[in-house]
């Protein structure tokens, strides 16, 4: 026999019309009380789970090729870091130019260059430092890592309170990875292209154009565009103004 439905009385039914603030909805962008560095670029801010840059974390930003703008994309994150915690760079494609950090505003006495002889080697070194948390933020430049060593990384990433940034071609896009956020980075005029390849949230179908302001490409007002148009005096005209002088 089947029992009679229960009826909700006006305080039930009211409580169940609130929002459910503990549940994620794969439709929304994850909130979570994970700490997050703002990457300094609102639009960008706003198409990422708790406004910014994860701490704790693997972050991979995948690369058409190396020094599109990736740097300067991380540059506002960076100069907030290095005030008070130290950044390392292991195994950068260029060597890092101290003039161009201290005019970003990166405090370079908390900068550490780190040129490992082997692939197996600087994967153990950025692992050491994400465990051991001596630096605040960790940018790993590699082509070829195995999952089993991302996970290693991104299990370490989170027993700390380090930002974790690893640089890859974009050919790594088709490979699975654990990182929670994975971006995409292209070339463009003024700054670069990303494409959110994997967020706690909706897909992105668009990609998302970064102004970056210090980019070589960027764009000059339209006054200073153009070079000033110099017209040249015609030779024969030089010629029989000359004449007329001697004469």
């Amino acid at each position: 026999m089947l029992a009679p439905p229960i009826a909700l009385s006006e305080s039930a039914h009211a409580l169940l019309q609130l929002p459910l603030l503990d549940v994620w909805r794969a439709s929304e962008l994850a909130v979570s009380r994970a700490t997050t560095c703002s990457t300094g670029h609102p639009a960008l801010d706003a198409e990422l789970p708790n406004k910014g840059w994860p701490r704790s974390t693997l972050v991979e930003i995948l690369l058409r090729q190396a020094g599109i703008g990736e740097m300067q994309l991380l540059k506002p994150a960076l100069v907030t870091l290095s005030q008070n915690l130290r950044i390392a760079l292991v195994q950068p494609p260029y060597i890092p130019q101290a003039m161009a950090c201290q005019t970003w505003g990166i405090d370079t006495s908390r900068l550490l260059w780190i040129r490992a002889k082997s692939t197996g080697d600087a994967l153990w070194t950025t692992e050491q430092i994400l465990k051991n948390g001596s630096c605040g933020a960790v940018i790993l430049w590699q082509s070829n890592v195995r999952t089993e060593s991302l996970r290693r990384l991104n299990l370490a990433a989170q027993t700390t309170d380090t930002w974790f940034w690893l640089m890859r071609p974009m050919a790594s896009a088709c490979d699975s990875s654990p990182a929670p956020l994975r971006l995409g980075l292209r070339p463009d005029f003024g700054g670069v292209s990303v494409e959110i390849i994997k967020r706690r949230g909706p897909r992105s179908d668009a990609p998302l154009f970064v102004p970056l302001a210090d980019m070589p490409a960027g764009r000059h007002p339209l006054d200073k565009e153009n070079a000033t148009v110099v017209e040249d005096i015609p030779a024969t005209v030089t010629a029989r103004d000359s004449a007329s002088l001697l004469a």
